[in-house]
């Protein structure tokens, strides 16, 4: 469940279909986030998640700013019943391209 910022890079260079999950606030996506991310906070991946993120079996990549939120939300995920979650922890471990 657990990868690294690498590992998480070479799954999005090769795979295709996957969900890049930002659970930080807006406020802290609208400042910088990974191309092609979405947002859901993570006080309410429990709430908004099977909305958004309709197919439990896609690969979905979790990250925050430096892990810790990312593994609450990936816990969650895996409690609702998603079954391909890879967290690889903060933006601030990132050392690639980041969006405005």
């Amino acid at each position: 469940m657990n990868i690294t910022a690498q590992e998480a890079k070479e799954l999005m260079d090769t795979q295709q279909g996957y969900v890049i999950l930002d659970v930080r606030a807006q406020e802290e996506y609208d400042q910088g986030h990974i191309p092609g991310a979405i947002v859901i906070p993570h006080e309410e991946i429990t709430e908004k998640a099977e909305a958004v993120l309709q197919d439990k079996n896609q690969l979905i990549l979790v990250y925050c700013r430096s892990g810790r939120r990312s593994k609450i939300a990936a816990d969650a995920l895996v409690e609702l019943g998603y079954t391909n979650i890879k967290e690889f922890g903060g933006i601030l471990d990132w050392p690639y391209e980041v969006a405005p």
